[in-house]
């Protein structure tokens, strides 16, 4: 079932999204070489918690942690762990937060300290992407433009689209339908209708797009050890155009 929001339903999920854009400022600066994943989890728990949220991720489907941390070739859903991060690596960061009941869910991708071009140019095109499918997200258009956006754009480039992994609805629950790809036929799929709110979070990779699990069930990799990176914004489908809920400062 897909749920339509009223514009008071919508300012409240603004309002998680703005604490959620806020903790992802805040980790611009906190993360740097010699920290850990743990370290990024406890600080942005924290973050949650002082501000009156709650780390919506804690306990779903038996997830123990506030955060997924994906480090390198890891495209989603990993573990915060203990292992020193160093120069270079990349770091997705993803989060999703419940204040007062409303839901908003953001994933921000991160280089510590410096990265290499191959890492540079992974993250432009991610971030650049995952803005083709926002402005594909119009009253009227159907999911395949928000898909076939992001595809067009980033297939040329040499860089491939995860097929596994999608985005989503979101709110009352923190996944709801319709699913959201990040590839696909411009035309095809469930028309977009003022009020519904949606995830855009395109997960591209420099080799293939196929994925392969990790043994604890949730953390996916790529299957050729490539790189993987994930932009994701929360976004209100409205008469005026797609409204960005976690927007960040610049």
């Amino acid at each position: 079932m897909i749920t339509r929001k009223s514009r008071r339903e919508i300012d409240e999920m603004k309002k998680t999204g703005q604490l959620l854009a806020s903790i992802h400022e805040q980790l611009r600066d906190f993360i740097k070489p010699g920290i850990t994943g743990h370290d990024i989890d406890k600080f942005v728990e924290k973050l949650i918690l002082d501000n009156g949220a709650i780390a919506a991720q804690i306990g779903y489907q038996g997830y123990e942690y506030a955060t997924c941390i994906s480090v390198n070739d890891e495209i989603c859903h990993g573990f915060p762990t203990n292992k020193v991060l160093k120069n270079g690596d990349l770091i997705k960061v993803d989060t999703v937060i419940d204040l007062d009941g409303a839901y908003s869910d953001s994933c921000w991708a991160y280089v510590v300290g410096e990265g290499s071009k191959e890492v540079t140019d992974l993250m432009d095109v991610t971030k650049e992407a995952l803005y083709k499918g926002i402005e594909a997200a119009q009253v009227g258009n159907r999911i395949g433009d928000i898909g076939s956006a992001i595809q067009k754009y980033v297939e040329p480039k040499g860089y491939s689209v995860v097929r596994e992994f999608v985005g989503h609805g979101i709110g009352p629950t923190m996944h709801e339908e319709p699913s959201v790809p990040h590839y696909g036929v411009a035309g095809k799929g469930t028309r977009l209708k003022e009020g519904m709110t949606i995830t855009i979070e395109p997960m591209i990779n420099t080799g293939t797009w196929k994925s392969k699990m990790d043994d604890n069930g949730w953390t996916a990799r790529t299957q050729d050890g490539g790189l993987s990176c994930q932009y994701e914004h929360t976004i209100a489908i409205t008469k005026d155009g797609p409204e960005i809920l976690t927007l960040q400062k610049d």
